[in-house]
Formats: structure tokens, sequence, C-alpha cells
């Protein structure tokens, strides 16, 4: 299963040298995940009423070509690994022009409670997900 979007580039979304801020890839790879899960069935929302919240707690990031204003962009996110406690996401950013590679990431993401303790196996909720997708990644 694979999640996977376009974004185009605004003027907020760049810096001074007008190209697009290393910042702006981060909330793009956010929206990503976050658009993952929905097609999972899972919104934030809805993990936050079982008490389950989602931090990223390792992410690398290769930064290969800038995007610029006005260029559109095409975010990719699939599920790449599964340990029952912390789930990766592999990322990737494309510039729908020319189909380069501006960004690529590995996401780690683990589940707390809404006050912050660490749960030691992913929620059953979410395990089960995340299972069926690294079993079945033709799922859409």
């Amino acid at each position: 299963m694979k999640h996977i979007f376009e974004q185009k580039v605004f003027y907020s979304d760049t810096d001074a040298y007008g190209v697009v801020w290393h910042g702006s890839y981060l909330r793009w790879l956010e929206m990503g995940r976050v658009g993952l899960c929905e097609m999972m069935g899972h919104s934030l929302s809805d993990l936050l009423a079982q008490d389950i919240v989602l931090p990223v707690v390792n992410m690398n990031i290769k930064y290969k070509m800038s995007a610029k204003l006005e260029d559109v962009v095409i975010v990719e996110t699939e599920i790449s690994q599964f340990n029952g406690f912390c789930v990766n996401f592999k990322q990737i950013i494309r510039s729908k022009n020319n189909l380069k590679v501006c960004v690529e990431a590995d996401v780690s993401v683990v589940a707390i409670s809404n006050a912050g303790k660490l749960y030691r196996k992913m929620p059953e909720v979410l395990a089960k997900s995340f299972d069926e997708v690294l079993k079945c990644p033709a799922l859409v």
C-alpha cells in the first residue's frame, strides 16, 4: 500500500534563496504518513480518543535536489518495516516536472499514550493494520 499526493510549492515554503526550505519537506512527509494511516482507516483524532499518539523517534533524510516556488512535488509514503514495537516509513518526494528525487526519508514511529507513556508494543488496532499491509503490499 502506498499513499501518494501532489503538493504545490508556495512562497511560504521557500527560503531566502528561493528554494524550498528544508522544514517544508518535513511537513509534507508528515502529511504523507497521516494520509497513509487514514487510508488504513486510522484518523489521528480516532487514535487520540483511543489513547494513542504516534511520535517520530528517528528520521533519516537525504536532500538530493531543491524544489522551487510554484513547482509541484509528488510525495510517496509506504511502510517499509514493522517489528511489533516500531513502524518504519519509506518516503520519497519527487519533482512532478521531471520525476527527479528531491528528498528520500526513512522515518521511525512508536506509540505512546496521551500522557506520554511509551507502549512496549504497538497497540493491537495498529499492529494488525501494519502487519496486513506488509503481508499484502498491493492493497489500496
